[in-house]
């Protein structure tokens, strides 16, 4: 195979899944499109091996998420985009390695985070849960 014939076979395969919006190998999602091995999401695009997912875009091998965008590995995080390896975030960006964060951008193996400042435990369930109220958000 030369580059020109490459080229050509990637177009083909480009345009061939383009037209298909098939939960391929999924089981049980609602309302969902261009998922694949995704079990019990709803009202997802593009998942691929997640499971009972909500409102989510581009995420793969993640679990009980709502409303995130382009996480990898993430567990129960509500509106948060492109974090990694992270759970129980909530509104956060490009975070990897965290947990218990809120509100929080680009920070690394961190956890019970508001804004990027570190809480202890306690105080970071008071608060955060308190501000969730405050800005209806449901914190998982």
């Amino acid at each position: 195979m030369n580059a020109s014939e490459f080229e050509a076979a990637l177009r083909r395969l480009a345009l061939d899944t383009a037209g298909t919006n098939d939960n391929i190998g999924s089981i049980a999602c609602e309302r969902c499109e261009n998922c694949r091995e995704c079990t019990f999401c709803t009202g997802s695009r593009g998942l691929t091996r997640c499971h009972y997912c909500m409102d989510c875009v581009d995420c793969t091998d993640s679990a009980h998420c709502q409303r995130c965008r382009g996480c990898l590995a993430c567990q129960h995080c509500v509106d948060s985009e492109r974090c990694v390896g992270s759970a129980y975030l909530v509104r956060s960006v490009a975070c990897s390695g965290c947990n218990y964060c809120f509100a929080c951008v680009g920070l690394s193996r961190r956890d019970f985070c508001i804004l990027n400042e570190a809480f202890d435990r306690e105080t970071y369930f008071e608060v955060t849960s308190r501000l969730a109220r405050e800005l209806r958000i449901a914190a998982p």
